[in-house]
């Protein structure tokens, strides 16, 4: 593959930068670090003896970059491959003082990085909602939250506007902002062509609008993390400037083990110069103020049906903390605690995950959905499991079909190494592949 070089007024304004420097151009040439973050949810990690992340709880460095996608662990969600400095959100939230169950939003979530190291941090308490306006890049960030088994998170397709209505609805609002993409150029060599200063221009006046469009909805004494993959001061600390300006707020100074501050001391960077890390620029402000009236109020009614746990609905779920729902046909999963708040978003937005989605109910019961399986602490004991060696979890990735003993017919988790992968329907002779068209691998895995 040929060289992509850095952009000439790129290296131009580097050199000329006292705070960033010349060692940063030659730290983009180098190879980048392989780092990952362990899914504390679903138990021990499945690697040993990896360098700990400093400012991340679960985040660690490989020694190389393997196949993930030959991995079954990834695809049950054991762990997420997740650049280290972007790993510093991790360190941000424990510092907090966020409340007991705290209501966040990432508004800017897919492919979902950032949405799995929230639910990771929220242990099963409080509520996420991840967000994305691309809608194929929704349906993605559906996928890696349906894998990493969080019952207290929810997926929506719309654009930072449609928030517009949901005043003083969330504790905690992380908008990793779409950016000119600086801090990718050793990562993507593809983010070098695309950089120029004109993008640099579009995208600090596109973080403006979108930081406004969400800003009512963030509640007093909450917390706005916003972010960037860049270096250059205008989308980073002169964006923050002008939110202070704009909005009755103020800057949070936080501690990230090495990072630097940036300039002014208005937020911290991770400098690929300086760390195991690609670019990120990560800031805290408070909302100041008090409570905004609700605008707007839908006046919609709810679609979502409360149902109460059958018997044989039993067999299937443990519904301890949980509050069934029914919309339309499917079965629901949602935390108890969160159940309004949850109906009021379904109203708002267009949901595209609505917490743990338990099955479709058919005339012959329950046809179960990968997320139950996948799921952490919801599938009950009662349901059969076959644990498969790696050769058969790679073909049963791949939505084929081989032979495959069964003590009985009917449905049936499959599991590699004690990881959770998605369900099967046993016939007897052969079985059906549940495993989702969408989320199949299709490289070769001999």
């Amino acid at each position: 593959m040929k060289k992509v070089e850095l952009p000439e007024a790129f290296v131009k304004r580097v050199s000329s930068d006292s705070f960033l420097g010349t060692p940063l151009l030659d730290a983009l040439n180098e190879e980048q670090p392989v780092a990952i973050r362990i899914n504390s949810l679903k138990g021990a990690s499945v690697f040993n003896g990896l360098d700990a992340i400093p400012w991340s709880q679960n985040g660690f460095y490989l020694k190389e970059r393997p196949v993930f996608t030959l991995d079954p662990h990834f695809h049950g969600g054991r762990y997420y491959p997740q650049e280290a400095g972007s790993q510093f959100i991790d360190c941000i939230l424990r510092q907090l003082p966020l409340p007991e169950n705290p209501v966040v939003l990432d508004l800017c979530a897919a492919p979902g990085g950032k949405s799995t190291l929230i639910a990771d941090f929220l242990g099963g308490k409080g509520l996420l909602l991840a967000n994305e306006v691309i809608q194929s890049r929704s349906r993605i960030l559906k996928e890696n939250l349906t894998k990493w088994g969080a019952k207290n998170t929810l997926v929506s397709n719309n654009d930072p506007a449609d928030f517009e209505t949901l005043n003083n609805t969330f504790d905690c609002i992380l908008i990793d902002a779409p950016c000119s993409g600086e801090g990718m150029f050793r990562k993507d060599p593809d983010a070098r062509n695309e950089w120029s200063e004109e993008s640099v221009n579009l995208c600090a006046a596109r973080q403006k609008r979108i930081v406004m469009d969400v800003w009512d909805s963030l509640k007093p004494n909450g917390y706005l993390l916003y972010s960037t993959c860049t270096f250059n001061e205008q989308e980073n600390e002169s964006n923050v400037q002008w939110m202070l300006q704009q909005t009755d707020s103020e800057l949070v100074t936080v501690e990230i083990p090495h990072a630097k501050q940036g300039r002014n001391g208005i937020g911290n960077y991770a400098l690929p110069s300086e760390l195991k890390t690609e670019g990120f620029y990560v800031v805290v402000i408070r909302k100041l103020g008090e409570e905004r009236v609700q605008k707007n109020k839908s006046k919609k009614k709810g679609t979502l049906t409360r149902i109460k746990p059958e018997n044989w609905l039993g067999e299937w779920v443990d519904t301890n903390q949980s509050e069934l729902v029914q919309w339309n046909n499917y079965l629901f999963a949602v935390p108890a605690d969160q159940l309004e708040l949850i109906e009021r978003l379904h109203v708002q937005l267009r949901m595209i995950k609505l917490g743990t989605e338990l099955g479709e109910i058919s005339r012959k019961g329950l046809i179960p959905n990968e997320a139950l399986a996948l799921g952490n602490e919801l599938l009950s004991d009662r349901i059969p499991d076959i644990q498969l060696s790696k050769e058969e979890a790679l073909h049963y990735l791949k939505g084929e079909t081989f032979t495959l003993a069964a003590e009985k017919q009917g449905f049936h988790t499959v599991s590699f190494e004690g990881t959770k992968l998605g369900w099967i329907k046993h016939l007897g002779n052969r079985f059906n592949n549940l495993y989702p068209k969408e989320w199949r691998i299709r490289m070769r895995v001999d």
